[in-house]
């Protein structure tokens, strides 16, 4: 179990802990820390601690319907070659929410989990 004090927290309303698991774990690095399914998991990378709240769960009871949707805000992950990402992500069948975007601060796109939450990939210019 994750010593609170090290993490940051954000807790993602998904419909489905397991496939939001497989999603975090199996494509963008995150380890599993805690699984407590169907209601809820926290996953981990580095010190970002992803709430995974299912239906049942206390978080996404305790949340109002009309706050209830996925999408509205994004964990921001920072990748090293935003190319290489995209092509592996692509292969493993993922589609993305939008085209490549550059700024002045590096380059994004945006992917969504099973349950239609947000995640940047993010490399820095």
């Amino acid at each position: 179990m994750t010593e609170p004090e090290k993490y940051a927290g954000v807790r993602y309303l998904v419909d489905d802990v397991k496939a939001a698991v497989d999603f975090y774990t199996t494509h963008l690095g995150f380890t599993l820390n805690l699984d407590a399914s169907p209601a809820f998991a926290d996953v981990v990378r580095g010190p970002l601690r992803l709430l995974l709240s299912g239906p049942a769960s206390s978080g996404a009871r305790a949340t109002p319907a009309d706050a209830a949707v996925p999408g509205g805000n994004r964990i921001h992950l920072i990748v090293d070659d935003l190319d290489t990402e995209i092509a592996r992500l692509r292969g493993a069948g993922l589609a993305f929410r939008g085209d490549l975007v550059t700024g002045p601060g590096g380059r994004q796109i945006l992917l969504a989990d099973p349950a239609g939450n947000l995640v940047e990939l993010f490399q820095p210019a």
